[in-house]
């Protein structure tokens, strides 16, 4: 990925997913923007974007955090909003186990609280442990859980899956954890 569509990408995650304000538009109830309003809005903060640019985010984008509507006159992000927006997840069974990358430093924490979605929705999970890795080296040396999803779910859990494969989650208790 060039840098340029790098930086559109994460200038989209900042006003898709947290702050449309930085741009002056609003997501409607369900994160979806005008796409006419966000190259007007972005171009007037001094980038240089268009509808094509645009279009090859969404289509090069390693994670799929975004997603057009069906005649791309709209664009929203899949998950990982702080804002509260619904995007009409659909909840699902899990597979059995399902994974969550982290590092050494936040073990502790987790031992004792599970994971938390902190300022997000909800609390990502993989089912590749590979993503799950790359997750975690976000941060340094990554450290793999195993979330024994199954039972969660037999528990009462709720699970949906987003546009983009990421598996999501209210919280996940220590007893649910593999370390």
């Amino acid at each position: 990925m060039n840098k340029n569509i790098k930086h559109i990408s994460k200038l989209l995650s900042l006003i898709l997913r947290h702050d449309p304000s930085v741009i002056g538009i609003q997501l409607d109830k369900n994160g979806w923007a005008e796409v006419s309003e966000l190259v007007i809005g972005i171009n007037k903060n001094g980038q240089n974007i268009d509808v094509d640019l645009l279009d090859e985010v969404v289509e090069t984008n390693d994670k799929k955090r975004f997603a057009f509507n069906e005649d791309k006159s709209k664009i929203r992000a899949n998950q990982g909003h702080s804002l509260s927006v619904d995007v009409e997840l659909k909840e699902m069974v899990p597979p059995d186990v399902l994974y969550h990358g982290t590092v050494q430093r936040f073990l502790d924490v987790i031992r004792k609280e599970g994971l938390k979605k902190g300022g997000r929705q909800h609390v990502h999970l993989s089912h590749e442990t590979d993503t799950a890795k790359n997750v975690g080296s976000r941060r340094g040396q990554p450290v793999i859980l195993s979330v024994d999803t199954m039972r969660m779910h037999s528990e009462g859990f709720k699970f949906y899956k987003s546009e983009n494969g990421v598996w999501l989650v209210d919280k996940v208790l220590p007893q649910f954890i593999s370390f």
